[in-house]
């Protein structure tokens, strides 16, 4: 893997078509999201200001002015209860895979989140098959907590989601 060389930094509106554009990738041929349909750009600037209005991160990385990933987080379950722990997203443009922009970017995710004081970062992972994103929490301090099998159905098939963990710090 190469070390990223490029810029992580909060996402901002014009960033948005690119994100719809690479979250595309995933809905239309992946098994890292469940969904089936990709949403527009519309919809997806809806997602994001609803992430920064409940106070999480929503972050970009960028090469040569170029959108190449985007990584956020956001309430893990809406409970009061919950308010310190928050669930992870990650997507990064299939063609630029293996190039540390997945490792910068969560890992300045976890940062951020670390600094608003937040407590357990959740991740929860489309495809028990998916090493690279298994492996990529591991490098970054995640745990296997569980996998929940054939909760999800995509592509004519069932499909299992992988849960892990990682402390961010001590809130209260």
């Amino acid at each position: 893997m190469k070390s990223f060389s490029g810029v992580i930094r909060g996402c901002e509106p014009d960033d948005v078509p690119s994100i719809t554009q690479i979250y595309a990738h995933y809905v239309l041929h992946e098994l890292a999201t469940y969904e089936t349909e990709p949403p527009d750009v519309r919809e997806m600037q809806r997602r994001r200001a609803e992430i920064l209005t409940g106070g999480f991160p929503y972050l970009v990385a960028e090469i040569d002015r170029e959108i190449v990933g985007y990584s956020y987080a956001g309430f893990y379950r809406t409970r009061s209860a919950y308010r310190y722990t928050v669930e992870n997203s990650v997507y990064i443009d299939h063609e630029r895979l293996r190039q540390g922009i997945g490792q910068a970017l969560l890992g300045s995710l976890i940062s951020e989140c670390g600094r608003k004081g937040f407590h357990q970062m959740i991740a929860v992972i489309g495809n028990s098959a998916n090493s690279a994103s298994i492996g990529l929490h591991e490098r970054l301090g995640f745990r296997m907590v569980g996998t929940l099998y054939s909760v999800g159905f995509k592509f004519g098939q069932w499909v299992d989601s992988v849960l892990m963990q990682r402390e961010l710090g001590s809130p209260v």
